[in-house]
């Protein structure tokens, strides 16, 4: 009897071989992207004259794979190394299965709050809700609607898109298990300074982050329409936000709002605001962001007007002109200023 169900399973092993060699080999590909900025900024913080940065540069390169079975499933992965010495040299790397059932997504990734949130529209290098502002000034605080758990070891699940609406949710284990790179630097007995320090994969504490998020995305017979609920648990701490995005014409206007409610802590509350203007090669825009931060009573406000035009296929000229605003009440860290940005993004 076991050397049928031997045989029998020899038979089943090499006839699955069979079937798994018909699919195409998994070939990477190359992509990502490459930003050089040149910029200035003038602020007023006490103790401070000003950042003297000029350069800023961000640089990232994506390794990219698929293959499709027999049975129709697609499997592939993803992988994004910076192109800067870094304290997260990868940034993101994952797998994913896709077909019928949706898409489904393991590894080190953003989460499916973070994935689907819809923030306010934006043009050019630097706008006021976590896009770069910090870069050129500094800030205590970053306005952020979509305050997500970053990159995590986890698990998410696209359902299929229906009719416009789609839901996500994700797991992660931990936010402290990622094997990250945390910059240590001694000084050894030649008097040379060592950088080092890496993370324990078994250094959390064991609260699992969970984010979900569900977003409507359709177009109309004239205009478009983007919608979008998301929000994360991790213990006693939470965040939920909402968003929207409405397309006429060669305009697009939209907001967001995004709450924390830490465990022990007051809250935070933010929002954006955005109007978007695209004709042919070239875009431009103002937005506007808030935050409320009653924990550390800390207010930030600021104002970009960016915009972008398309020089060629993969190459964006783009600019900023920004303002900022950060009231730190009991403590002598007021800041605020201006600046002007203008660079290449070059996505390939």
């Amino acid at each position: 009897m076991k050397k049928i169900l031997f045989a029998s399973s020899a038979i089943a092993a090499v006839a699955f071989a069979g079937q798994a060699s018909a699919s195409e080999p998994i070939k990477l590909s190359l992509g990502g992207y490459m930003e050089q900025w040149v910029g200035f900024s003038d602020e007023d913080r006490p103790g401070s004259d000003g950042r003297n940065n000029a350069f800023q540069s961000d640089t990232e390169v994506y390794f990219d794979g698929e293959t499709i079975l027999d049975n129709g499933i697609q499997v592939g992965a993803h992988i994004e190394l910076e192109g800067e010495t870094s304290t997260d040299q990868v940034d993101e790397q994952f797998l994913y299965v896709s077909g019928g059932f949706g898409r489904i997504e393991m590894g080190k990734n953003d989460g499916a709050a973070d994935a689907m949130g819809v923030t306010a529209p934006t043009v050019g290098p630097v706008n006021p809700s976590d896009g770069g502002t910090e870069d050129w000034v500094n800030l205590t605080n970053v306005i952020d609607t979509v305050p997500s758990s970053g990159d995590q070891n986890r698990v998410t699940w696209f359902t299929p898109n229906m009719g416009g609406f789609q839901a996500g949710f994700s797991v992660a284990d931990d936010s402290n298990t990622n094997g990250s790179f945390d910059k240590v630097v001694t000084t050894n007995s030649d008097g040379e300074q060592v950088v080092g320090g890496l993370s324990s994969d078994t250094s959390g504490n064991g609260d699992s982050v969970l984010s979900a998020a569900v977003a409507y995305d359709h177009d109309f017979d004239g205009f478009s329409l983007g919608l979008s609920l998301e929000g994360e648990s991790q213990g006693n701490d939470e965040w939920y936000g909402a968003g929207v995005n409405v397309g006429f014409g060669n305009f697009t206007v939209g907001g967001s709002y995004g709450h924390v409610d830490p465990d022990a802590r007051s809250d935070t509350n933010a929002f954006d605001l955005g109007l978007t203007y695209a004709m042919d090669a070239a875009s431009v825009g103002v937005s506007y962001a808030y935050q409320d931060d009653n924990a550390d009573d800390i207010q930030n406000q600021g104002l970009s007007v960016g915009m972008a035009y398309t020089l060629g296929a993969g190459v964006s000229w783009q600019s900023s002109v920004f303002w900022f605003d950060e009231d730190t009440n009991g403590a002598n860290n007021d800041n605020d200023g201006y600046g002007a940005v203008t660079g290449l993004a070059l996505n390939f």
